[in-house]
Parts: C-alpha cells; structure tokens; sequence
C-alpha cells in the first residue's frame, strides 16, 4: 500500500525543474533521488514534506503519516541552541517537559558523544551538525524521513555509522535520499528515480544497476526516435514522388495516396519523442601541462605537527611522479589537513618546508574543500579576467562552457550555489595549466555528472595529483597510488578497500 502518491507533478520557476512526475513510495521503500544540481532534488523533498506549492499535480499521503525532513541547511535558530535542547524542540512543550529521555535515546541510536549535547550547535563540526539535525528529525517518531545530501560533510567512519544506522532500521520503514554519494545510495537504497525536466525515470533498483537500465533506456529510446524520423523522411519522399507522378497523369489516386503519405510522416513526426539530453551544468575541463621531471616532489622524513607542535605523523621518504595519482586516506584528525597544506607551502615557498622539495618545473593547482581560493567579493567575470588577464569577451565564453550565463557571470562569488562555486573552481584550475593537482574534497559540492567529468579528466591527462576525499566512488576511480595515515606514520598500500573496511567496522 503506498503511504505516498504522487501524480503528474510539476514544479516551474522560470523553466521547468519537472513535469507530471509520477511515483509512489510504500513501506520498504528506499528511494534514491538523483538529478545535476540545481534540477530540483531539493525543492521536490519539501514537496513532499508539505512545506512548499506545486505547479500542478497532486501529492496524497496516507492518513495520519508523519514525515520528517532533514534538509542540506539548518534554521539559524535551531543552530544557536545546545544539541540537546535542539533535539528536544522538536518535541510538544508538554513533552519536551516530561518526556526528554525520547531525546536521551534517539542520541544514543547515533551515538553521539555525551560531552558534544551541552555544545552549541553551530560549535560543532559540520559533520556533528548533519547528526543533530537526523536526530531532531528522529526524536518525533517519523513514519517516514527525507534525507536531502546526508553525506555532506560526513567523514568515512560517520558514512558507515550512517549506512549500518540506515540498515539496522525495521525493514518497513521508509526513506527518501537525495544524495550525490554513489557508494552511499548503492549501501542504502533499493529503487532510483532520476529526476529530469521531462521523462523522469524510475527503476526497482540500487544507483549503480539503475544507472546501467538507465543508460540502456535512454539508448534504446534514441535509436527508435532515429528509426521513426528516418521512416518519416522516407515517407515523405515517397509523397513527394507520387505528387509529381500525379500531377503530370492528372491522377486524382495518386494525389490522395500523396495525402495519406504526407499524414502518416506528421504523425510519426508527432509521436517519436527523442532520447532525453540532459543539459549540461557546465563542462569540467583539466589538463596536464607537463615537465621533464620524472619525480615532481621528494618529501624525506618529514614530521608533520599539530598548529602548536603536537605530533600528528612522521612521514618516511615519500615520492610524487609523473603521473601518479595518489589518494590520502585516514581517519578525521590523523594529520591529512596539515600535511596537503606543508606540501602546498614547499611548492609555493621553495625552501619554507624541512624536508619537502619540489622540482622547479611544478606548476601547482590547489582546491580545498571550502574553495576558498576563489574571491567571494568578485563577479565570476572579474575573477577570471583579472586573475588570469583575460579579454572580457574570451572570458564570457569560458564562463559559459563553465555552465555560468550572463546573469551568473554577473553575480557576485559569495552568492552562487555549491556547485556553481565547485564549476568556477575547475575553470580556474584548468587555467592555472598546472601539472600537479592538489586537492581537498573536490567533489565535495559536485553533482554526479561533475563527479565523473572530474575522474576522467584527471585520469585522460594523466594528470599528476594528491587528492584527499571521502567519496569512495571517486576514490576508486581516480587513483593509481594510495597513502594511509595509521599509528602515526603515513605508509603506501595497494589498495584503499583495506582502509574502508576498517573505517566501516569503526562506524557500526
């Protein structure tokens, strides 16, 4: 029995984000709702949870359902309380006053440390702050939850307390996850919706295998729309014969059987629907400007602290070649942070870290997980231009490729979204023309599509990288060369599966 239904629903502000979407989610549901960012994942969850109007369509829950939504921002208000008493104010005043322990158990369930519930919410880390707000969402007793991008921020040991969280509840219950975390949707979801503009698709299936039926689909319906136009065409050249017959034999069954031609084509022409395109949020460019040099960065055995001195690891004689594309993995606070950053100052500062060199010939291209490389109080248009002495015009058409129009290109940095920031960021590095990429959680605001455009840009160039990610997914695609920061010291392994089995034990 569906809880949820949803029929011929549409959402359009300015352009359509969806149209006559239909699909139901009943107990056992674990639908995955995927779609580029900025296509309307978002807006369809508070749809659904009642707090915001349709375009058209209609939405009928089941009597009595409750629905809970854990959305990507939270209130300011709810930020400014102690995580306990955010909790608690999801609860009736009467109950909040009584029954407290609802709140005792539900942070229990996400163990959450007893030392963290007397902290402000906005002191806590970004991750800790994704689980106060499940937990005021769970304290109320849900039929159901909303979960929109829950994996934002989250480390890889908090993803597996999260996925073993989502597995241990009772097999009814029912979930709705917008997620750009491939690995996560594949452990935790068992139907897919792709959320487009027109021809939305849903399938009985796990991201991975949906995406697979997805893409046979979608070529499937691009060669009988190729089929149905080229019949058409014929069709009309065959009229276009029998009229000229006709016309010279004064044959009046010929220019009817003309007619019944030209409206067969029309309606061919009518009916075939081609294969949905998505529009591109904007194209992912690198590349890999090269050097001569075989090893770009030597690092002896460097000691890697703590801001005031607190020994984090020591990192044995390490080597970054040509080509190599090595992901820095371990748990949150092992020292991952400190030592991009030593390695970003030895190659910015030459002689400013002991024990880290890097070959004159490397040209660095730096992201960090905040994109704060980028000036919030610049238009897109002015960083560019300015940054890389650049003409106005060449400018606007690589902001364009980049996925920004010319209000975008206009707007100031502080004010675009996540990913429209993650865009610019690539474009940017695309025109450092480096041949060494360092990157803190690049996919971090990345839809899937920009995802994978990233993974084959860096892997097509060859390019030379030291990434640190918690996107496993992105992980297992894109390096060829693999560190682990464990007991103090930073060793190689050939394969990260290892580390994220370790990381999923930690979290269940």
């Amino acid at each position: 029995m569906a809880l949820l239904s949803i029929i011929d629903l549409g959402v359009t502000f300015g352009t359509p984000l969806f149209t006559k979407l239909t699909f139901a989610v009943a107990d056992g549901d674990r639908l995955g709702i995927v779609a580029a960012n900025g296509r309307g994942k978002s807006t369809l969850l508070r749809c659904l949870a009642g707090e915001a109007e349709t375009t058209s369509g209609e939405i009928t829950r089941s009597r009595g359902l409750r629905i809970a939504h854990v959305a990507q921002e939270m209130p300011p208000w709810l930020a400014a309380l102690t995580l306990y008493d955010m909790v608690c104010a999801a609860l009736p005043a009467a109950q909040a006053e009584t029954e407290s322990w609802r709140s005792d158990i539900v942070l229990d369930d996400l163990e959450v440390p007893a030392e963290l519930r007397t902290r402000a919410v906005s002191d806590l880390s970004q991750g800790w702050q994704r689980f106060a707000a499940l937990a005021h969402a769970l304290v109320g007793e849900p039929d159901m939850l909303l979960l929109d991008e829950p994996t934002n921020h989250l480390d890889l040991t908090r993803i597996a307390q999260l996925e073993a969280w989502v597995a241990a509840l009772p097999r009814a219950f029912p979930l709705v996850i917008c997620s750009h975390d491939r690995a996560f949707l594949d452990a935790t979801t068992n139907r897919t919706l792709f959320l487009r503009p027109e021809q939305s698709r849903a399938f009985a299936l796990p991201y991975s295998k949906a995406r697979a039926a997805l893409d046979a689909a979608d070529a499937s319906a691009d060669r009988q729309y190729q089929q149905d136009i080229k019949q058409a065409q014929q069709l009309r050249r065959q009229a276009a014969k029998l009229k000229n017959i006709g016309v010279n034999s004064g044959s009046d069954l010929l220019i009817v059987k003309t007619k019944q031609l030209k409206d067969r084509a029309e309606r061919l022409e009518i009916a075939a629907r081609p294969a949905h395109k998505e529009n591109s949020a904007g194209a992912i460019r690198l590349g890999n400007s090269g050097t001569h040099a075989r090893a770009l960065i030597r690092i002896e055995d460097c000691a890697v602290t703590t801001p005031d001195g607190g020994r984090l690891l020591r990192t044995g004689k390490q080597w970054i070649g040509q080509g190599d594309r090595i992901v820095l993995l371990g748990p949150n606070g092992a020292g991952k942070t400190r030592l991009v950053d030593l390695l970003r100052r030895a190659v910015q500062e030459p002689g400013a870290v002991a024990g880290i060199g890097a070959t004159p010939s490397v040209v660095m291209g730096y992201a960090d997980q905040t994109l704060s490389g980028l000036d919030r109080t610049r238009t897109p248009l002015a960083e560019i231009c300015q940054r890389f002495d650049i003409g106005d015009q060449a400018a606007r058409t690589l902001l364009a490729g980049a996925g920004m129009d010319i209000t975008l290109q206009g707007r100031r940095i502080g004010l675009l979204s996540g990913g429209q920031l993650a865009r610019l960021c690539m474009l940017a590095l695309r025109l450092t023309q480096p041949n060494f990429y360092l990157l803190d959680e690049p996919t971090n605001h990345l839809d899937i599509d920009g995802q994978e455009a990233l993974e084959t840009e860096l892997c097509a160039h060859q390019a030379t990288c030291l990434v640190v990610s918690h996107d496993r997914s992105f992980i297992r695609a894109v390096g060829n060369r693999f560190w682990v920061i464990e007991r103090q010291r930073l060793v190689e392994v050939d394969s990260p599966e290892p580390f994220f089995a370790a990381m999923a034990a930690a979290g269940r």
